[in-house]
């Protein structure tokens, strides 16, 4: 389990985390949702350790992540920044074999080669593995970088803003890939989210930011409630729940869903 103690980043004058304390469950999905400007990415990236906390402390497992060297930790997290991006022209599994580096050092070993068979075709990415990055979709791209992150191997994976600029079909495979990832592999996920019913459909835990705080931290069903997202957002919500999940109306939340 991954927990921060009064957490703070300040730049100059301005405070982006406040005196932030949450957990994040171990072998679950947790979704990071709020605002922009809320201080969900500086947090995942404080945990991440590519962000220097101000004040506080992250603790992995109960002891202090700035207790672990770098490259351990490297082999227990792995984090995948919004919108990452290689200027070398590279094949799928050329990039998933970066994943490896906290192992092989770039001499990859026959255990590595399985390691990077198993996270392509995870994902189901076995046609494509020897296409170039920039032969291929935003989101098939999108899900190479997550085969690379998988290929890490490290029991948690940090993922910030996922789904952004994807169409439906690659959000919903992500997403369900993630799901699978904590179920039949006992990983842990946390990620940056913007889509509220992606976070509620898919997510065991959910920790709610604004302002830099953490305003709701719970169980789905805690935290997708009408009263705790008008707080969060400043809109009016329609939440409806069903056998199929939970969907979200901030569109036109006084009218019937159909």
């Amino acid at each position: 389990m991954i927990s921060v103690n009064k957490l703070f980043k300040t730049y100059g004058k301005k405070t982006v985390v406040s005196d932030v304390g949450a957990h994040f469950p171990a072998h679950k999905l947790t979704s990071l949702i709020g605002p922009n400007g809320a201080g969900k990415t500086s947090l995942l990236m404080m945990i991440a350790r590519l962000l220097e906390p101000t004040h506080g402390d992250i603790f992995l497992n109960g002891n202090s992540i700035f207790n672990i060297r770098p490259a351990d930790y490297a082999k227990k997290v792995a984090t995948l920044r919004q919108a990452p991006g290689f200027n070398l022209r590279l094949t799928v599994s050329e990039l998933v074999a970066f994943g490896r580096f906290p192992y092989s050092r770039g001499v990859l070993t026959t255990e590595d080669y399985r390691v990077i068979d198993e996270a392509i075709e995870f994902l189901s990415l076995g046609t494509l593995r020897d296409a170039y990055l920039d032969e291929i979709s935003g989101g098939q791209r999108q899900m190479a970088f997550l085969a690379m992150t998988i290929a890490q191997q490290t029991d948690c994976l940090l993922l910030d803003e996922p789904l952004n600029n994807l169409d439906i079909k690659h959000a919903v495979q992500i997403m369900s890939a993630l799901r699978r990832l904590c179920d039949e592999q006992g990983r842990t996920v946390i990620l940056v989210v913007h889509d509220l019913n992606f976070a509620a459909n898919y997510s065991d835990h959910i920790v709610a930011m604004k302002e830099g705080r953490v305003h709701y931290s719970g169980s789905v069903e805690n935290v997708v409630k009408k009263n705790c997202l008008q707080d969060l957002y400043e809109l009016n919500f329609r939440i409806a729940r069903s056998e199929q999940g939970y969907l979200c109306n901030y569109f036109k939340p006084s009218g019937e869903l159909k």
